[in-house]
């Protein structure tokens, strides 16, 4: 295997045409490139022959390459990179690069797979399933794979692993294409410690970009079964300070619940063939309850976790364990 640092700019990288790729989670395609910035994004391919090449710009992310189910390389820099396979067999091989950190600002750049020894084969169809994950940090899968509660911004990036949060494991489990539209520190109307007042989750929610304020490009074949929300944490973890914009954690309750219910509304007219799952913690579970029959979707406990991940976080224990509760909520 040979992987090569080149310069920044993804045009200077010299290649035949890309194979035909399936593309899981929110993107924007541009001519040369595909943009990407939400958390869990995926891109797919099948080919024959023995080489494959892998054209990324990762900036802040890690992206992760399998071939035939195994991680073969971890593309990361801020330049342009390019991973050369060799080896593989004459043989069809099956290769995926997925995203497996968070990245708040920014964006990261597939410039697609190469078979230059081989041939393409057709891309996999589009899975018959689909299931969108709608959160913040437990939906990210924050730090899940660290050994420690204590971790540092850079050891909270690198430990996270998003394809191993509760989302993205129920949805292989069910062979479901999904998206992850989860933002960590944010609430529905409350971000952790009241930060940046008014930029909660469903203010990101169209956003093509997360750091980028430009929105989503509608999609026709995006028409998820499953729509999976779990916010309220950040909403309630913090004491409310002087200056918010509530008098207390009653009106706090109040501004969360009826959001709620307007988000989960504006959803469902977007995609009204959905089936809305609610996830609640302990602490905010009768609000989630009051939303889940306003609007009839289904509640389910995330339950007792041991939130061993980085600064209290759920570990990847903690992730089986909650898609566990959605599946037996959905009868799977």
């Amino acid at each position: 295997m040979k992987a090569l640092l080149l310069a920044p700019l993804l045009l200077t990288v010299p290649q035949a045409a890309p194979l035909p790729v399936h593309v899981g989670g929110r993107v924007v395609a541009g001519e040369k490139a595909t943009i990407f910035g939400w958390p869990g994004v995926y891109f797919e391919t099948r080919f024959r022959g023995p080489t494959l090449k892998v054209v990324t710009v990762p900036n802040a992310d890690h992206l992760r390459l399998l071939v035939d189910g195994k991680p073969r390389h971890v593309l990361k820099g801020t330049g342009a990179v390019v991973v050369t396979l060799t080896g593989l067999g004459p043989g069809e091989h099956v290769a995926r690069l997925e995203k497996v950190t968070e990245s708040q600002s920014g964006s990261a750049r597939f410039g697609g797979f190469f078979a230059e020894d081989g041939a393409p084969l057709p891309a996999a169809a589009a899975r018959q399933r689909q299931i969108e994950f709608i959160g913040d940090s437990h939906s990210v899968g924050y730090g899940n794979t660290s050994t420690t509660r204590t971790c540092t911004e850079q050891e909270v990036h690198d430990t996270t692993d998003t394809q191993q949060a509760f989302g993205p494991l129920l949805a292989k489990r069910l062979d479901a294409d999904y998206r992850v539209i989860a933002y960590s520190g944010y609430g529905v109307v409350r971000n952790y410690a009241g930060h940046k007042p008014g930029e909660n989750l469903p203010f990101l929610y169209d956003r093509a970009i997360p750091g980028n304020p430009a929105p989503a490009v509608a999609d026709s074949a995006w028409r998820p079964q499953v729509i999976v929300i779990n916010l309220g944490t950040n909403d309630f973890s913090t004491p409310l300070k002087p200056g918010e914009a509530w008098a207390d954690a009653a009106a706090l309750r109040a501004d969360y619940r009826a959001k709620y219910v307007a988000f989960v509304q504006r959803l469902r007219a977007a995609q009204p063939q959905a089936r809305f799952v609610l996830m609640a913690a302990e602490n905010f579970r009768a609000d989630v309850e009051q939303v889940a029959a306003a609007t009839g979707a289904t509640l389910v406990d995330s339950g007792a976790l041991e939130l061993t991940g980085c600064n209290w976080h759920p570990s990847l224990k903690d992730h089986r364990a909650m898609a566990d509760r959605v599946a037996a909520a959905l009868g799977r």
